[in-house]
């Protein structure tokens, strides 16, 4: 089993930040792709940022400057530091990786539960 958990949504003032934090636990020999999507109300989920397979970083347009993303391998954690937050930042945001458990050669595709960030004032 595997299983990815979230931290850090709040609610937050416009022109605040966040940290996001995010956590792989359980029978895992490597971690490859990891990032970091969110879907606001009635929208789709969309990609913010991601580490890609060859460790490349991709973010989206909407949130380039402003949003960084880090990663500790050796925790397989990922983090979503977030500057200057607006209100169509407002969404649940999800922990996203590609795992390969112990044992497999198969990789899978997992998702945490999602962390709630808040932007209002």
């Amino acid at each position: 089993q595997v299983h990815l958990v979230e931290s850090g949504g709040d609610l937050v003032q416009p022109g605040g930040s966040l940290t996001l934090s995010c956590g792989a636990s359980g029978n895992i020999r490597n971690v490859g792709v990891m990032g970091w999507h969110r879907q606001a109300p009635g929208k789709q989920r969309e990609m913010v940022a991601t580490f890609t397979v060859r460790n490349d970083i991709i973010y989206a347009e909407a949130v380039k400057g402003r949003f960084t993303i880090s990663r500790d391998n050796t925790k397989h954690m990922v983090f979503l530091q977030m500057n200057d937050l607006k209100p169509e930042d407002t969404a649940v945001y999800y922990c996203n990786a590609g795992i390969l458990q112990t044992g497999s050669v198969v990789w899978r595709d997992y998702w945490g539960q999602g962390t709630q960030v808040t932007v209002s004032s």
